[in-house]
């Protein structure tokens, strides 16, 4: 929890870094999923399907991969487990519907584990070390209550340090009720990091608190790029992580020099668009520039 607070405070006061994947010095890297009229992922798109505009201004694409394909980003996968009280009934379940996840996404260089409740855990283990990983996720006992965002928090400031595509998986069965953050300073810090966010919210009540949850996963991973999931009974899980990983082998990644040399930290807008008709883009809508005060 202090660590997400942390990070808030340090973005506040001064201006973020380029939160996106840097291949080089100045490329900036964005990951896109491309979808038909009826939701269907699609694979097949070249370069040339693509144009990206910054701040109004198009720009060449230098750089070009598919998410499944060799020349990918090296992947950093980030895993949020709800270990709140709510879960005690369904933790075993959700464990192994985790589990089962993990094991087909053998392309992930290292995998961060974020278990919450009313406090945050979090460990990283490279892909050697995968049996801990396991072990780590079956032993976890469901407690106390949930904090939600000082987790993802908690998350973004370590994925910052971390070079490559960076992708968070997120499981809950509930709203926040816990953390020392905010839905809205939250949302700042996704919008600075260079993380999608896919969530899975499984919220068996019905009503208000149903909407809340799933109003606000929308708004937590739309931001990133990314998208959530609603499976309506606990047997669905599986299904809902299955959508993940398609969307996650399905995303291109575009990347380009931009034709702003300004080191002003500013907000600059980035538009993906297919040039084919009738398919739809998924992707964050820009960066901030990197910063550096006037000497």
């Amino acid at each position: 929890m202090r660590v997400a607070v942390a990070a808030l405070a340090v973005f506040l006061a001064i201006e973020p870094e380029q939160p996106v994947f840097r291949a080089g010095v100045d490329l900036i890297t964005f990951a896109a999923t491309i979808t038909d009229k009826k939701g269907n992922i699609v694979t097949e798109l070249t370069k040339d399907d693509f144009e990206l505009i910054e701040d109004g201004k198009k720009q060449t694409i230098a750089y070009f991969a598919q998410g499944d394909g060799s020349t990918s980003p090296p992947m950093h996968l980030g895993l949020m487990v709800d270990a709140s009280g709510s879960m005690q009934a369904d933790m075993k379940l959700a464990q192994g519907a985790a589990i089962k996840f993990l094991n087909m996404l053998p392309a992930a260089e290292d995998i961060t584990l974020v278990d919450f409740d009313t406090e945050v855990r979090i460990t990283r283990y490279p892909q050697r070390d995968f049996a801990r990983l396991v072990e780590r996720i079956r032993q976890r006992k469901a407690d106390g209550l949930t904090a939600l965002y000082d987790a993802l928090g908690t998350y973004l400031d370590g994925a910052d340090r971390q070079e490559g595509r960076k992708v968070m998986v997120m499981y809950t069965d509930g709203g926040d009720t816990r953390s020392a953050i905010s839905l809205t300073e939250t949302m700042t810090l996704l919008k600075a990091s260079q993380v999608t966010v896919y969530a899975i919210g499984l919220v068996e009540n019905t009503g208000s608190a149903r909407q809340t949850l799933q109003m606000t996963l929308r708004q937590l991973t739309e931001a990133t790029g990314g998208q959530a999931f609603f499976p309506s009974a606990m047997k669905e899980v599986e299904t809902a992580y299955d959508k993940v990983l398609a969307e996650i082998n399905g995303q291109y990644h575009v990347g380009y020099l931009s034709t702003n040399p300004a080191t002003d930290g500013a907000w600059r807008k980035v538009e993906i668009r297919v040039k084919r008709p009738d398919l739809r883009v998924r992707s964050r809508k820009g960066y901030f520039a990197a910063y550096k005060p006037a000497s």
